[in-house]
């Protein structure tokens, strides 16, 4: 298949068939972000496309789930996906779902009616960057929209029928907005009530506006005990109606599985026990992103 560059998908999609239709980011200024780096933005072409969603219908007959690829294919106009979706159908009739990145700034490109066709032509799922909740955070690394928009989306996404993933990074205020950072996050997850939240934690990437601000400086990456008080208040605060609370990510210095609401307090005492010093946490050299 067409893979050009590095391919990065969801852990939740190992076993997905990872299906190029852009390459690179959209937005693409994202401060701490060094996933699409060198990559600039465009569509790839039809006859690409096509041509391997042919190959994984020769290869892949057992695989039932494909992931579009790169950072945001929701962003594509509306005739290009619906054609990609109809494609996937007529030739792998067996994929069950298909999931994709998603940011408030395509889906709010989208209408309720162009979501609705999307969901009903088998995309499944949707993986958003909230990041964070604090829109002085949000400012600071150069996402694109404010917390009340990327909630807006997010709730458009659920009342399409799609099943909502969130990410969230802790660290990402720094030492200084830990605390606001965490407590604005819980909020706006909550708000979103997606059916999974994944809980990454800062790693900081060579080459990107974030590592030379914290090589200059002017950013202070909360330690380890910092990092867990700030998903312990994350945590602590949110609320679903059901879903998911993942903070199992290779980044992660203490992995925690979390249904909520039934499994919160199981897991604050968890983090209390790891804060406490009880619970070994992953050492520096076994974290990855």
């Amino acid at each position: 298949m067409d893979h050009q560059g590095m391919i990065i998908r969801p852990p939740s999609e190992a076993g997905s068939v990872l299906l190029q239709v852009t390459l690179g980011c959209s937005h693409g200024r994202c401060a701490f972000c060094g996933a699409y780096q060198g990559k600039r933005f465009a569509i790839k072409p039809r006859g690409t496309v096509l041509a391997d969603i042919l190959y994984a219908a020769r290869h892949y007959p057992d695989r039932r789930r494909i992931f579009l690829c790169d950072g945001d294919a929701m962003i594509l106009p509306q005739a290009r996906l619906t054609d990609i979706l109809s494609l996937i159908r007529e030739h792998l009739p067996w994929v069950t779902r298909v999931g994709t990145y998603a940011s408030a700034k395509s889906l709010k490109r989208k209408t309720d009616a162009e979501l609705a066709e999307l969901r009903g032509l088998g995309l499944g799922i949707v993986y958003m960057g909230l990041e964070s909740g604090d829109d002085a955070v949000l400012r600071d690394m150069g996402k694109s929209g404010d917390a009340a928009c990327i909630v807006e989306q997010g709730q458009r996404a659920g009342a399409a029928g799609f099943k909502v993933n969130v990410t969230v990074i802790n660290g990402l205020g720094g030492v200084e907005r830990s605390m606001e950072h965490a407590q604005a996050t819980a909020r706006a997850l909550t708000r979103i009530d997606p059916d999974q939240v994944g809980a990454l934690s800062l790693m900081l990437v060579p080459g990107t506006p974030l590592h030379e601000r914290f090589e200059r400086g002017e950013f202070e990456l909360p330690d380890a005990p910092g990092i867990l008080r700030e998903l312990r208040e994350m945590l602590a605060g949110t609320t679903l109606t059901r879903g998911l609370f993942l903070a199992d990510h290779a980044s992660n210095y203490l992995p925690l599985k979390v249904r909520l609401p039934s499994g919160k307090q199981a897991a604050l005492d968890s983090l209390d026990r790891a804060l406490a010093g009880r619970t070994p946490l992953k050492a520096e050299s076994a974290r990855r992103l």
